[in-house]
């Protein structure tokens, strides 16, 4: 049968000793816990025609949602069209070329059918799940792995990760209970997964229980804050929120000035963060001038206007926030070709990314009645953009901030109606109130 990964799939051009190596990246990838890159280097360079070690690097790049990060990608999947592939490895290096190409929502559905023959494939599974986060398809979070969730035995390697996956996409779709259960399942099984840990985080988010979400992230603080994870710049923003739901804004800007800063890594979904941070805080009244000026230069190559309209408007924030005229002209005009292009993402650019900057734009103008009129008109498709309920509650904050500071009485109180009924402990939700 030859080599084998640890889920039985056959590696062409792989030895025993890089099939350990790829194995370890597989997890380290799965847990975002660890050196998957490095993992997957020293796979081909024991076998410098393994095609699944190039593969999942390959991935790894073209998900980073960064212009840098895809020109790697391209690279590496360069290197790979002359290698012997089987029918597997192939089904991934269509998904892989289809995503370089720009077209992550049919890479998703390729993905799909993938994985329909090979449901215990966990790349695919969280190269499906990293694309329909970036879409805003929450469906697809809940439903992918639930097609090979009853299929997979609990003693093969990546089953907590598929469980926190599904546990992430139940969270999506509003069923909270179930997704904690299964999330904390996880998270026994396997402490040092981030999916795990984070699904927990967003249902206590979404439910208004701050003080649950930082006794969650002190008692687990020591598996999730160390360097070998990857993206604790996450979690360090979402321990940041539950401190501003109790009105602690020093606390929030103490984790920015600190951990936030000191993880932030030079990507753009992982600038996101920072930029998310800085909005709030901003629309709380806290003095963070000097912050813009220092984030918006680092934002400077990793959203180019063209691959992610979430990348684009936190980018954009920054500008915005650090009085960078010329930039956010720039992004702007960016955004507007691909609108006008034929790109996969042109609708999305077109119909909720160009309005919805040029909203932030007016509100960061004081043009308040402007900003709220276009941020009503958007609300409901702002899914499209990506990224989780969580992040995207920037714009419906936003949209009742607006409303409040250009007078609109009766909208700003309808919207804080709205947002009591979801949370109605928040100290943010109830100091709208008293506003409206």
């Amino acid at each position: 049968m030859g080599v084998t990964d640890a889920r039985g799939f056959p590696l062409s051009g792989a030895t025993a000793a890089a099939a350990d190596h790829y194995d370890r990246g597989i997890a380290a990838f799965n847990l975002v816990y660890g050196d998957a890159l490095a993992a997957f280097d020293l796979a081909v360079e024991d076998a410098p025609a393994f095609v699944m070690a190039r593969l999942a690097k390959a991935w790894i790049f073209a998900l980073a949602t960064d212009p840098g990060a895809t020109r790697a990608a391209r690279a590496i999947a360069g290197s790979i069209e002359d290698l012997p592939m089987n029918d597997w490895e192939q089904g991934h290096f269509v998904a892989l070329l289809t995503q370089l190409e720009g077209a992550p929502e049919r890479a998703s559905r390729l993905l799909n059918e993938h994985l329909v023959r090979y449901p215990f494939d966990i790349l695919a599974h969280e190269c499906g799940f990293l694309l329909d986060l970036f879409l805003g398809q929450s469906r697809g979070l809940r439903d992918r792995p639930a097609r090979a969730l009853g299929l997979w035995p609990q003693d093969m390697p990546g089953y907590p990760t598929l469980l926190a996956f599904h546990s992430f996409g139940l969270e999506e779709t509003g069923e909270y209970a179930r997704a904690e259960a299964e999330a904390r399942e996880s998270a026994e099984r396997e402490p040092y997964g981030f999916w795990a840990h984070h699904t927990v985080a967003h249902v206590m988010e979404m439910q208004g229980r701050p003080r649950d979400g930082i006794g969650w992230m002190i008692a687990r603080e020591p598996l999730w804050s160390t360097p070998d994870h990857v993206t604790q710049t996450h979690v360090w923003w979402h321990r940041a929120l539950f401190h501003i739901e109790l009105g602690q804004f020093d606390a929030a800007l103490a984790l920015y000035d600190g951990p936030i800063t000191a993880t932030r890594r030079p990507l753009g979904v992982n600038l996101t963060n920072a930029s998310a941070l800085l909005w709030r805080l901003h629309l709380l009244g806290c003095d963070v001038a000097d912050r813009w000026r220092e984030l918006a230069p680092v934002w400077a190559g990793h959203a180019d206007g063209r691959a992610s309209v979430f990348c684009d408007l936190h980018a954009g924030l920054a500008e915005l926030g650090a009085g960078q005229d010329a930039p956010l002209r720039e992004r702007h005009a960016a955004m507007l070709a691909t609108a006008a292009s034929a790109a996969e993402a042109a609708g999305t650019y077109r119909d909720v990314g160009v309005p919805l900057l040029e909203a932030f734009i007016a509100f960061g103008r004081g043009d308040y009645p402007l900003a709220a009129e276009a941020l009503m008109n958007l609300r409901h498709q702002v899914w499209r953009i990506g990224g989780s309920h969580a992040q995207r509650d920037l714009v419906d904050w936003t949209l009742t901030e607006a409303a409040l500071r250009g007078g609109l009485t009766d909208l700003s109180r309808a919207l804080t109606q709205e947002r009591l009924a979801q949370r109605p402990h928040s100290f943010i939700n109830r100091a709208f109130l008293k506003r409206a």
